[in-house]
């Protein structure tokens, strides 16, 4: 007997018509008939036509080395970096094989960020991921700040713990002085010159905190810990559902907790 995703989707919550955000792991959701394709479309199936699917995509940067360099070499070392297409290039290895895979689903919408990239499938899929900021790409106005203005969810199946990207809209909501910044160039289809990007630091977090290593995971363990979302199993995968809106209040809470000034 085959894995049922779609029953498993139903189960743990997922509605039709929801808005949710997808961040999974194939390795941990298991063998599935279809592979990561039938992963896209059991995702189709549990929101329905009225729903919407939103995963962050990032975008493969050969060159991201450079924004390491100080800001005036940047432009120099850059001049050979393949451009940014917002159509074909591929999405950021690191998040994940089911992130390209949904990138190049036929009826997938992809935002034009080299940096703070989305895809969306569905009927907000446009609302969603269109017309975002270019600078602090994760705050107001960002397709983070659109999921729970949607009411959407955070769908997690099997992701590891540092990977719920709606903690960077929390980032940018909550009040702590001196927040750290990063400032990245970028090449782009269509730009002749360097395009520069200014951000709340994505990578390595805005501010020191009063434990080891990233806060991400810690803070997703204090929310899960609440009892709050919905858990279950999808294939393989130990999964939660997770209301938007709610968890960006509490991260925003614990942030100011456990942030210190730069």
């Amino acid at each position: 007997m085959g894995v049922d995703l779609f029953g498993d989707l139903a189960a743990l919550g997922v509605e039709p018509g929801d808005v949710v955000m997808v961040h999974a792991s194939l390795r941990a959701i298991g063998p599935v008939d279809g592979g990561a394709a039938a992963v896209v479309a059991a995702l189709d199936q549990a929101v329905g036509p009225a729903g919407s699917v939103l995963m962050t995509l990032g975008a493969r940067d050969d060159w991201d080395w450079v924004n390491e360099r100080p800001e005036a070499d940047r432009p120099d070392l850059l001049a050979d970096a393949e451009p940014f297409d917002a159509a074909v290039t591929p999405a950021d290895p690191g998040v994940g094989v089911l992130a390209e895979v949904f990138r190049t689903t036929p009826g997938t919408v992809v935002s034009d960020h080299p940096e703070g990239r989305f895809g969306a499938r569905g009927r907000l899929a446009a609302e969603l991921i269109t017309d975002v900021p270019w600078d602090d790409y994760y705050g107001p106005g960002s397709p983070l700040a659109r999921l729970v203005d949607a009411g959407g969810t955070v769908l997690r199946l099997g992701a590891d713990p540092d990977t719920v990207t709606l903690t960077h809209y929390a980032e940018a909501l909550v009040d702590v002085p001196d927040k750290i910044r990063a400032r990245r160039a970028r090449r782009v289809v269509g730009r002749e010159d360097i395009v520069w990007v200014d951000t709340l630091d994505d990578s390595n977090g805005i501010a020191p905190w009063g434990g080891d290593g990233d806060y991400f995971p810690p803070l997703l363990a204090a929310y899960l810990a609440t009892g709050r979302p919905r858990t279950g199993r999808v294939g393989g995968a130990p999964s939660e559902l997770i209301d938007a809106a709610d968890y960006v209040a509490f991260a925003v809470d614990w942030l100011a907790g456990h942030l210190r000034p730069a």
